[in-house]
């Protein structure tokens, strides 16, 4: 007890006169609090449209052997995918187990899932139009499999219990927390089952998950909406209204999907100093087999932020375009999605053609629209 009691004294005779030649506002130079104060962040962000798998595309990647390869798929995007810190997509379909089955009730082997992995993404969502195609059953076995592989996901839950334990997901990478929120329009008619969740587009619960996701500290806070009508390439109004009320409840990023085409981006107040706020109303397909007009094409978004002394800012955002290779028009046995500005030798006359047409079509928008926002390619 004495030799804690002189130890004590002595510290604090230690304190005051270390504290005695200095006034209580200064800090002395190089301390540990003024480098950690000092360390620069940076972070990327990319997000891509819809992956789906109708039935010629679970033909096409099917073996002699019974099993399923989706190598080629994602060969020609993987690095870019990968060269992201946090890499998002929309993951519509659902793994209900066998027999697999195509539009409009979805259900793909789970070598799709490994495969969308090994491609680079790190996170899906979940809540979008087919989550409830294979029941119960298949929202839940689709989250058991995203567990078993260890990769996060946002969107629908196995019950209340889950989705309070996870949602929003909090995703902490170089030194940044980026919260997440995921919610669709409708289930195509299909009513779920408890006690599963699926987050729908109720600004109820939207309201009340935003105030959770400002209770975990985050520095930015991504909403990805599954919204909007098929095949208009400009949001309708209620889109644009729930954008608006998004960030106005403190949203800071708002990047949507569904349409199956493109439509604009916004770069709203660029001149700010957080960097200002990006809407996208929709990304596109990223995978699918649809054959509309400039349903094959789709584009990544990428957001570059920087964060220094708590301050988080928007440094830049860009697009890239990405086309998705049917083999009735390649002749390839697989699916293949490939950069826009890839070489022509990957793309027979056919396929060049109709990614230059539809190409042509989402610049038109994006130049209309996108005044901030520029196309970038690798």
């Amino acid at each position: 007890m004495k030799k804690n009691f002189l130890y004590l004294s002595f510290a604090l005779l230690f304190t005051a006169i270390s504290c005695s030649g200095r006034s209580s506002y200064e800090r002395p130079e190089n301390t540990p609090e003024e480098k950690e104060d000092s360390t620069v962040y940076q972070l990327t962000v990319l997000v891509a449209g819809d992956i789906m798998q109708h039935m010629p595309q679970i033909n096409a990647a099917k073996r002699p052997n019974g099993t399923y390869d989706y190598t080629d798929c994602f060969a020609h995007v993987k690095q870019e995918i990968g060269s992201a810190d946090i890499a998002i997509v929309n993951f519509e379909t659902t793994l209900g187990g066998p027999p697999y089955k195509g539009y409009p009730c979805f259900s793909a082997p789970d070598e799709y899932l490994r495969a969308i992995i090994d491609a680079g993404f790190d996170v899906l969502t979940t809540g979008n139009n087919h989550c409830l195609d294979t029941g119960k059953k298949g929202l839940e076995r689709t989250i058991m499999m995203m567990d078993s592989l260890h990769i996060p996901h946002l969107g629908t839950y196995v019950d209340s219990t889950a989705r309070q334990a996870s949602y929003p997901l909090l995703v902490e990478k170089n030194g940044f927390r980026i919260a997440l929120l995921n919610f669709t329009y409708a289930t195509n008619g299909l009513v779920r089952q408890k006690p599963n969740h699926v987050n729908y587009i109720d600004t109820v619960e939207i309201a009340a998950d935003i105030e959770k996701a400002k209770s975990m500290q985050p520095d930015i806070i991504i909403a990805i909406p599954h919204w909007g009508i098929e095949y208009a390439m400009t949001p309708d109004a209620p889109d644009v209204k729930l954008a608006n009320w998004l960030l106005e409840k403190g949203v800071d990023h708002v990047i949507g999907g569904h349409p199956h085409v493109l439509q604009p981006f916004e770069w709203r107040e660029p001149e700010a100093e957080n960097g200002g706020h990006i809407v996208a109303y929709s990304l596109g397909n990223f995978i699918s087999n649809q054959n509309k007009p400039n349903t094959g094409i789709g584009s990544m978004v990428k957001l570059q932020f920087t964060k220094s002394k708590e301050k988080v800012v928007l440094d830049s955002c860009a697009y890239t375009l990405t086309w998705c290779s049917r083999p009735a028009i390649s002749g390839k046995k697989n699916y293949r999605v490939v950069p826009v500005a890839t070489s022509d030798s990957l793309l027979n006359a056919t396929d060049r053609t109709r990614r230059d047409n539809d190409a042509r079509t989402a610049r038109r928008i994006f130049d209309r629209y996108n005044k901030n926002i520029k196309e970038y390619t690798f």
